[in-house]
């Protein structure tokens, strides 16, 4: 199997010895960036990154280059992944929350590309770093209260505020607190369950490597798809949350 890989690893690891001396001024100037470009696994998060993303250009290039009325395998699964996002972003958001398909989309299918990547040997799961779901966890945060403002004006941020004035000194750190939270826990869950993931798998492989690691990769997937469609969804409960008339 590593064999098969070695092609890959000619390509990525060049990349990643790039990102590692791109990034030793950096981080020999600011002690503090140590914790986030503490090695070489943080640079093949982003190169492996680059190289989903580069995948699911092509595969929805392909898929939607010469559409038919009778679909082949490709353009029938792209349809069928499309509608079911689609359907679940209507369900929960309604018909005024389609303008967010296409993000929402976008991070669901990422997220569940990268998941499932991880699995194969000699690939990395970007969503096993901190960095990679922390940018996709302050997108849906900073959008989320751009849009409540841009629907109802400064009186959006009278929420913090509590139901009555002189509630407003005990309720602000309280709210503040509470929408801080949102993008921390956006993150450490995905990371969490994929690094945890990522983790077992390789001391298993390395300990019983034919017939245990099995039902544990059956479970993986399954993760894979959960965390892919928990994050999408409270992406969009934020978002529709910002957007509701009780503001």
């Amino acid at each position: 199997m590593e064999h098969g890989f070695l092609w890959l690893n000619f390509i990525t690891g060049p990349l990643t010895e790039y990102f590692n001396n791109l990034f030793k001024p950096f981080v020999a100037a600011h002690p503090g960036a140590a914790f986030f470009f503490k090695d070489s696994n943080m640079y093949n998060q982003v190169v492996y990154m680059w190289l989903y993303m580069l995948f699911l250009i092509v595969i929805g290039f392909l898929a939607t280059r010469a559409i038919k009325m009778v679909p082949g395998i490709l353009q029938n699964f792209m349809e069928v992944v499309v509608e079911g996002l689609r359907d679940l972003l209507h369900d929960n958001m309604g018909e005024h929350g389609m303008i967010f398909f296409p993000l929402i989309a976008t991070i669901a299918v990422f997220i569940f590309t990268a998941n499932m990547a991880g699995i194969i040997p000699g690939f990395f799961s970007p969503t096993a770093n901190m960095n990679t779901n922390a940018a996709m966890a302050i997108v849906v945060f900073l959008l989320t209260h751009v849009v409540g403002i841009r629907i109802h004006g400064f009186k959006y941020l009278k929420q913090f505020m509590g139901p009555v004035w002189w509630m407003a000194p005990i309720m602000i750190p309280i709210e503040l607190i509470g929408h801080l939270a949102r993008p921390l826990s956006l993150t450490m869950r995905l990371f969490g369950n994929i690094a945890g993931e990522d983790l077992v798998l390789g001391v298993l492989l390395l300990l019983v490597p034919y017939v245990v690691p099995l039902p544990f990769l059956a479970l993986m997937i399954f993760t894979s798809v959960l965390q892919s469609f928990v994050f999408s969804l409270l992406a969009m409960m934020y978002i529709s949350g910002a957007m509701e008339e009780a503001h």
